[in-house]
């Protein structure tokens, strides 16, 4: 049973038709977006819920138990905050959704219905379908510990002890060719060996995807040039001049650990865990 403010249980008891839904989407390091289907724009909590924006969801359905509780979010392309480029980037992944029920004349009337976050995102050219997870998928992530060979750390994190604003293992950069949406090449990383930047982060400083971060899939040096090949595309369009950041790769390796970083005293992994191999080989002699 769920508890209505008394002036929202009022206007259902009324059978007025004053209500409207309302979607806030909280990206991770970015301010919170406002959505509503009513024809003006609202604000409650800080946040201005944009009109017209052309949302609608299918039915909110909760289950008892750990089952995790999904609906889907279907959108126009029509807001400047939410652009098929941000979708692409990756800027929304993972962001908590609220959606809320309310009274358009009075805001203070209004009930949190769902509380989630973003899950598969469907583009099909000036509109997108959005899974909307309930929070009990969170429980169906991994905690704690893994016994592995490879290193469970982040680089750079506590566990590490990287420091990854040191000169040796960070480099800034301006692209001097964008090569495609996700190669660019460069002359600043000269200094660095070829494919120290594998598996590292390129985060863009400058240009139409400052502030983005993306991962790198390949770092190759050629003959006084550098070309850097990136997992996904970062959203625009890569072009001369770009600004950027690149922070050192690791593959999780013990052998990377040791030689590259000199951390072995950190290393999180097992590398001495007797494989599948050992387990299920006879005892000798």
């Amino acid at each position: 049973m769920r508890d209505l403010p008394a002036g929202l249980q009022a206007a259902l008891d009324s059978g007025a038709t004053t209500l409207c839904w309302c979607w806030r989407i909280a990206p991770r390091n970015r301010p919170a977006l406002g959505f509503t289907d009513h024809d003006r724009d609202l604000m409650f909590d800080g946040t201005t819920f944009e009109a017209a924006s052309g949302f609608s969801s299918s039915e909110l359905r909760e289950s008892v138990g750990l089952a995790v509780d999904n609906l889907e979010v279907e959108s126009a392309l029509v807001s400047p905050s939410l652009t098929e480029e941000a979708l692409a980037a990756g800027d929304f992944d993972d962001a908590l959704v609220e959606i809320f029920r309310v009274d358009w004349t009075d805001v203070a009337s209004r009930a949190l219905l769902r509380r989630g976050s973003l899950g598969e995102v469907r583009r099909s050219g000036h509109a997108f379908a959005a899974e909307v997870r309930g929070l009990a998928h969170y429980l169906q992530q991994p905690q704690g510990r893994l016994f592995q060979y490879a290193c469970d750390a982040e680089l750079g994190d506590a566990r590490c002890g990287i420091d990854l604003t040191s000169g040796l293992y960070r480099a800034s950069g301006t692209v001097t060719a964008g090569l495609g949406d996700r190669l660019l090449s460069t002359v600043d990383l000269a200094a660095f060996s070829d494919g120290w930047f594998t598996r590292g982060l390129l985060t863009f400083t400058g240009g139409a995807n400052v502030g983005r971060a993306v991962e790198v899939k390949r770092h190759q040096k050629r003959a006084g040039e550098t070309t850097i090949e990136l997992w996904q595309a970062p959203g625009a369009v890569i072009v001369a001049g770009d600004a950027f950041t690149l922070t050192a790769g690791c593959d999780k390796q013990h052998a990377t650990c040791r030689e590259k970083f000199t951390n072995s005293v950190n290393y999180r992994g097992f590398p001495h865990m007797p494989g599948n191999d050992f387990l299920a080989s006879p005892p000798s002699g």
